[in-house]
Protein backbone atom coordinates (compact mmCIF):
# COMPACT_ATOMS: atom_id res chain seq x y z
CA UNK A 1 0.00 0.00 0.00
CA UNK A 2 2.95 2.12 0.90
CA UNK A 3 4.72 1.68 -2.24
CA UNK A 4 1.69 2.53 -4.21
CA UNK A 5 0.78 5.53 -2.85
CA UNK A 6 4.78 7.06 -3.46
CA UNK A 7 3.90 5.56 -6.80
CA UNK A 8 0.50 7.56 -6.97
CA UNK A 9 2.59 10.94 -5.61
CA UNK A 10 5.36 10.34 -8.37
CA UNK A 11 3.24 9.68 -11.28
CA UNK A 12 0.76 12.45 -11.00
CA UNK A 13 2.01 14.84 -8.15
CA UNK A 14 4.61 16.04 -9.92
CA UNK A 15 7.34 15.77 -7.40
CA UNK A 16 5.03 16.44 -4.68
CA UNK A 17 4.08 20.03 -5.19
CA UNK A 18 0.39 18.53 -6.81
CA UNK A 19 -1.78 17.26 -4.63
CA UNK A 20 -3.13 14.10 -4.55
CA UNK A 21 -5.49 11.39 -2.79
CA UNK A 22 -7.28 8.48 -2.96
CA UNK A 23 -9.00 5.54 -1.23
CA UNK A 24 -7.97 3.15 1.64
CA UNK A 25 -9.19 -0.28 1.71
CA UNK A 26 -8.77 -2.81 4.41
CA UNK A 27 -10.72 -4.37 7.23
CA UNK A 28 -10.46 -4.10 11.26
CA UNK A 29 -9.07 -7.15 13.36
CA UNK A 30 -9.64 -7.11 16.69
CA UNK A 31 -8.48 -3.59 17.82
CA UNK A 32 -6.61 -2.61 14.91
CA UNK A 33 -7.08 -1.41 11.46
CA UNK A 34 -5.10 -3.30 9.19
CA UNK A 35 -5.09 -1.28 5.30
CA UNK A 36 -4.51 -4.22 2.54
CA UNK A 37 -4.68 -1.72 -0.74
CA UNK A 38 -6.21 1.31 -2.10
CA UNK A 39 -6.54 3.04 -4.99
CA UNK A 40 -6.42 6.25 -6.59
CA UNK A 41 -8.50 9.84 -7.48
CA UNK A 42 -7.75 10.49 -11.10
CA UNK A 43 -7.11 13.88 -11.97
CA UNK A 44 -10.08 15.87 -13.63
CA UNK A 45 -10.57 19.28 -14.11
CA UNK A 46 -13.50 21.12 -12.68
CA UNK A 47 -15.10 21.67 -15.66
CA UNK A 48 -15.69 17.81 -16.64
CA UNK A 49 -18.41 15.65 -15.20
CA UNK A 50 -16.98 13.32 -12.74
CA UNK A 51 -18.70 11.60 -10.14
CA UNK A 52 -16.24 10.41 -7.38
CA UNK A 53 -18.89 8.54 -5.57
CA UNK A 54 -19.88 6.21 -7.82
CA UNK A 55 -16.30 5.68 -9.48
CA UNK A 56 -15.71 4.49 -5.68
CA UNK A 57 -18.52 2.23 -5.77
CA UNK A 58 -17.10 0.97 -9.55
CA UNK A 59 -13.55 0.50 -8.39
CA UNK A 60 -14.69 -1.29 -5.07
CA UNK A 61 -17.24 -3.32 -6.90
CA UNK A 62 -14.80 -4.04 -9.39
CA UNK A 63 -11.85 -5.04 -6.20
CA UNK A 64 -14.89 -7.37 -4.87
CA UNK A 65 -15.54 -9.42 -8.01
CA UNK A 66 -11.51 -10.66 -8.06
CA UNK A 67 -11.76 -11.41 -4.36
CA UNK A 68 -9.16 -8.62 -2.91
CA UNK A 69 -10.29 -6.19 0.34
CA UNK A 70 -12.96 -4.11 -0.90
CA UNK A 71 -14.25 -2.53 2.57
CA UNK A 72 -13.84 1.30 2.57
CA UNK A 73 -11.87 2.29 6.05
CA UNK A 74 -10.65 5.89 5.31
CA UNK A 75 -8.18 7.93 2.69
CA UNK A 76 -4.97 9.27 1.89
CA UNK A 77 -3.64 12.25 0.78
CA UNK A 78 -0.08 14.05 -0.06
CA UNK A 79 1.49 17.13 1.51
CA UNK A 80 3.73 19.98 0.72
CA UNK A 81 6.27 20.41 3.92
CA UNK A 82 3.15 19.12 6.38
CA UNK A 83 0.82 21.78 5.77
CA UNK A 84 -2.33 19.84 5.25
CA UNK A 85 -4.47 21.09 8.32
CA UNK A 86 -7.41 23.28 6.86
CA UNK A 87 -10.98 23.29 7.14
CA UNK A 88 -11.51 21.31 3.79
CA UNK A 89 -9.22 18.28 5.09
CA UNK A 90 -11.79 18.65 8.35
CA UNK A 91 -14.39 18.28 6.41
CA UNK A 92 -13.60 15.21 4.83
CA UNK A 93 -12.09 13.53 7.48
CA UNK A 94 -15.38 14.26 9.38
CA UNK A 95 -17.87 13.10 6.50
CA UNK A 96 -15.56 9.99 6.61
CA UNK A 97 -15.21 9.40 10.51
CA UNK A 98 -19.42 9.82 10.66
CA UNK A 99 -20.14 7.65 7.95
CA UNK A 100 -17.17 5.17 8.82
CA UNK A 101 -16.47 5.20 12.26
CA UNK A 102 -13.00 3.06 11.79
CA UNK A 103 -11.88 5.00 8.73
CA UNK A 104 -8.38 7.16 8.62
CA UNK A 105 -6.37 9.34 6.83
CA UNK A 106 -2.64 8.78 5.54
CA UNK A 107 -1.08 11.73 5.15
CA UNK A 108 2.39 11.23 3.01
CA UNK A 109 4.67 14.19 2.41
CA UNK A 110 7.18 13.04 -0.92
CA UNK A 111 9.71 15.88 -0.55
CA UNK A 112 10.22 15.17 3.07
CA UNK A 113 10.52 11.11 2.09
CA UNK A 114 13.39 11.96 -0.39
CA UNK A 115 15.37 13.26 2.78
CA UNK A 116 16.58 9.54 3.55
CA UNK A 117 13.05 8.69 5.78
CA UNK A 118 9.58 7.97 5.04
CA UNK A 119 6.95 10.52 5.97
CA UNK A 120 3.90 8.42 6.75
CA UNK A 121 1.33 9.51 9.57
CA UNK A 122 -2.11 8.47 10.24
CA UNK A 123 -4.71 10.68 11.98
CA UNK A 124 -8.20 11.09 12.80
CA UNK A 125 -10.96 13.09 14.75
CA UNK A 126 -11.01 13.09 18.60
CA UNK A 127 -14.81 12.26 19.50
CA UNK A 128 -14.60 15.74 21.19
CA UNK A 129 -14.02 17.09 17.80
CA UNK A 130 -16.10 15.06 16.22
CA UNK A 131 -19.05 16.34 18.97
CA UNK A 132 -18.12 20.26 17.89
CA UNK A 133 -17.60 19.70 14.34
CA UNK A 134 -21.05 18.31 13.97
CA UNK A 135 -22.65 21.58 15.63
CA UNK A 136 -21.41 23.57 13.38
CA UNK A 137 -20.77 26.17 16.24
CA UNK A 138 -17.68 28.09 15.95
CA UNK A 139 -17.75 30.80 18.01
CA UNK A 140 -15.35 31.92 20.69
CA UNK A 141 -17.98 31.05 23.04
CA UNK A 142 -18.90 27.41 21.66
CA UNK A 143 -14.86 26.82 21.83
CA UNK A 144 -14.89 27.28 25.34
CA UNK A 145 -18.10 25.23 26.79
CA UNK A 146 -16.65 22.38 24.31
CA UNK A 147 -12.90 22.41 25.76
CA UNK A 148 -11.53 22.40 21.72
CA UNK A 149 -7.75 23.20 21.49
CA UNK A 150 -5.41 22.50 18.65
CA UNK A 151 -3.73 19.90 20.49
CA UNK A 152 -7.29 18.00 21.00
CA UNK A 153 -8.71 18.18 17.52
CA UNK A 154 -6.45 15.41 16.21
CA UNK A 155 -5.25 12.32 17.35
CA UNK A 156 -2.00 10.44 15.76
CA UNK A 157 -2.33 6.75 15.37
CA UNK A 158 0.81 4.98 15.10
CA UNK A 159 1.87 3.17 11.67
CA UNK A 160 3.61 -0.08 11.27
CA UNK A 161 4.18 -1.41 7.47
CA UNK A 162 4.71 -4.39 7.00
CA UNK A 163 6.16 -5.47 3.84
CA UNK A 164 5.17 -8.65 1.22
CA UNK A 165 7.82 -11.13 0.40
CA UNK A 166 8.45 -9.56 -2.94
CA UNK A 167 9.25 -6.24 -1.16
CA UNK A 168 11.92 -8.04 1.11
CA UNK A 169 13.74 -9.65 -1.74
CA UNK A 170 13.65 -6.24 -3.51
CA UNK A 171 15.43 -4.45 -0.42
CA UNK A 172 17.70 -7.46 0.02
CA UNK A 173 18.41 -6.76 -4.03
CA UNK A 174 19.06 -2.95 -2.74
CA UNK A 175 21.05 -3.48 -0.07
CA UNK A 176 23.44 -5.79 -1.72
CA UNK A 177 23.89 -3.52 -4.64
CA UNK A 178 27.65 -2.42 -4.94
CA UNK A 179 28.53 1.01 -2.82
CA UNK A 180 31.90 2.80 -3.38
CA UNK A 181 33.98 3.24 0.02
CA UNK A 182 33.59 6.75 -0.17
CA UNK A 183 29.63 6.56 -0.04
CA UNK A 184 29.69 4.31 2.55
CA UNK A 185 31.61 5.89 4.92
CA UNK A 186 30.24 9.58 4.77
CA UNK A 187 26.81 9.19 3.42
CA UNK A 188 25.33 9.37 6.64
CA UNK A 189 26.98 12.65 7.27
CA UNK A 190 25.45 14.26 4.85
CA UNK A 191 23.69 17.91 6.04
CA UNK A 192 21.14 17.89 2.86
CA UNK A 193 18.04 18.66 5.43
CA UNK A 194 19.44 22.39 5.48
CA UNK A 195 17.23 23.23 2.63
CA UNK A 196 14.26 21.77 4.21
CA UNK A 197 14.42 23.44 7.27
CA UNK A 198 14.92 26.56 5.57
CA UNK A 199 11.48 26.00 3.65
CA UNK A 200 9.53 24.62 6.83
CA UNK A 201 10.83 28.00 8.36
CA UNK A 202 8.92 29.99 5.34
CA UNK A 203 6.05 27.41 5.59
CA UNK A 204 5.85 28.54 9.26
CA UNK A 205 6.77 32.42 9.09
CA UNK A 206 3.87 32.45 6.09
CA UNK A 207 1.20 30.87 9.43
CA UNK A 208 2.33 32.89 11.78
CA UNK A 209 1.37 35.93 9.15
CA UNK A 210 -2.11 34.56 8.83
CA UNK A 211 -2.47 34.33 12.45
CA UNK A 212 -1.96 37.89 12.65
CA UNK A 213 -4.10 38.80 10.26
CA UNK A 214 -6.56 36.84 11.66
CA UNK A 215 -5.95 38.10 15.15
CA UNK A 216 -6.44 41.44 13.66
CA UNK A 217 -9.85 40.91 12.27
CA UNK A 218 -10.99 39.56 15.85
CA UNK A 219 -9.83 42.51 17.34
CA UNK A 220 -11.43 44.86 14.93
CA UNK A 221 -14.52 42.94 15.62
CA UNK A 222 -14.37 43.28 19.24
CA UNK A 223 -14.11 47.00 19.18
CA UNK A 224 -17.04 47.12 16.90
CA UNK A 225 -19.05 45.06 19.21
CA UNK A 226 -17.61 47.48 21.87
CA UNK A 227 -18.48 50.44 20.52
CA UNK A 228 -22.41 49.30 19.46
CA UNK A 229 -22.69 48.21 23.40
CA UNK A 230 -21.77 51.82 24.39
CA UNK A 231 -24.22 53.14 21.63
CA UNK A 232 -26.98 50.51 23.09
CA UNK A 233 -26.69 51.73 26.31
CA UNK A 234 -26.61 55.41 25.68
CA UNK A 235 -29.85 54.66 23.49
CA UNK A 236 -31.67 52.79 26.42
CA UNK A 237 -30.67 55.84 28.68
CA UNK A 238 -32.16 58.34 26.74
CA UNK A 239 -35.05 56.02 26.40
CA UNK A 240 -35.73 56.02 29.74
CA UNK A 241 -35.64 59.48 30.68
CA UNK A 242 -38.09 60.16 27.98
CA UNK A 243 -40.34 57.82 29.40
CA UNK A 244 -39.82 59.53 32.77
CA UNK A 245 -40.56 62.67 31.62
CA UNK A 246 -43.56 61.49 29.70
CA UNK A 247 -44.82 60.15 32.71
CA UNK A 248 -44.10 63.48 35.20
CA UNK A 249 -46.41 65.24 32.51
CA UNK A 250 -49.46 62.90 32.49
CA UNK A 251 -48.57 61.24 29.59
CA UNK A 252 -48.24 57.53 28.58
CA UNK A 253 -44.93 55.56 28.40
CA UNK A 254 -43.44 55.12 24.88
CA UNK A 255 -43.69 51.33 24.00
CA UNK A 256 -40.75 48.86 24.30
CA UNK A 257 -38.50 48.69 21.14
CA UNK A 258 -36.29 45.61 19.97
CA UNK A 259 -33.44 47.29 19.69
CA UNK A 260 -31.93 44.65 17.73
CA UNK A 261 -34.03 46.19 14.96
CA UNK A 262 -32.60 49.30 15.71
CA UNK A 263 -29.19 47.80 15.88
CA UNK A 264 -28.33 45.00 13.80
CA UNK A 265 -25.87 42.36 15.50
CA UNK A 266 -22.25 42.34 14.36
CA UNK A 267 -21.66 38.85 13.66
CA UNK A 268 -19.37 36.45 15.54
CA UNK A 269 -16.55 35.30 12.93
CA UNK A 270 -15.44 32.16 12.97
CA UNK A 271 -12.42 31.35 15.22
CA UNK A 272 -12.08 27.48 13.42
CA UNK A 273 -9.57 28.94 11.13
CA UNK A 274 -7.58 30.13 13.61
CA UNK A 275 -7.41 26.72 15.25
CA UNK A 276 -6.32 25.17 12.30
CA UNK A 277 -3.51 27.75 12.11
CA UNK A 278 -2.14 27.46 15.76
CA UNK A 279 -2.43 23.66 14.65
CA UNK A 280 -0.72 23.94 11.47
CA UNK A 281 2.04 25.86 13.55
CA UNK A 282 2.38 23.18 15.69
CA UNK A 283 2.89 20.56 12.97
CA UNK A 284 5.66 23.12 11.29
CA UNK A 285 7.13 23.17 14.80
CA UNK A 286 7.41 19.20 15.15
CA UNK A 287 9.18 19.07 11.97
CA UNK A 288 11.44 21.90 12.57
CA UNK A 289 12.56 20.24 16.33
CA UNK A 290 12.92 16.87 13.81
CA UNK A 291 15.40 18.51 11.44
CA UNK A 292 17.40 20.60 13.86
CA UNK A 293 17.98 17.36 16.22
CA UNK A 294 19.16 15.67 13.08
CA UNK A 295 21.49 18.36 11.23
CA UNK A 296 22.91 19.23 14.98
CA UNK A 297 23.91 15.38 15.70
CA UNK A 298 25.37 15.20 11.96
CA UNK A 299 27.14 18.25 12.95
CA UNK A 300 28.72 17.29 15.68
CA UNK A 301 29.33 14.43 14.47
CA UNK A 302 31.30 16.01 11.40
CA UNK A 303 32.90 18.40 13.81
CA UNK A 304 34.47 15.84 15.53
CA UNK A 305 35.68 13.40 12.35
CA UNK A 306 37.72 16.86 11.22
CA UNK A 307 39.03 17.85 14.73
CA UNK A 308 40.73 14.00 14.52
CA UNK A 309 41.32 13.96 10.92
CA UNK A 310 43.53 17.32 11.92
CA UNK A 311 45.33 15.94 15.15
CA UNK A 312 46.34 13.41 12.87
Amino acid sequence: VVLKIIKHCQEEGAGGTDLVQGVLLGLVVDNRLEITNCFPFPRHNEEEDFDEVQYQMEMMRNLRHVNIDHLHVGWYQSTLFGSFISRAFVDSQFNYQHSIEESVVLIYDPLRTTQGFVALKAYRLTPKMMDFYRDGDFTPEAIQAASISFESMFEEIPVVVKNSHLVNALLCEVDECPKSREEETYNFLDLATSSMLEKNLRQLMGCVDEVAMDANRFLNYQRQYQKQLIQKQQYLQKRQQENQQRVSKGDTALPEEDINKIFKPIPTPARLDSLLLAGQINNYCHQIEEFASQSFGKLFMADSLQSKAKES
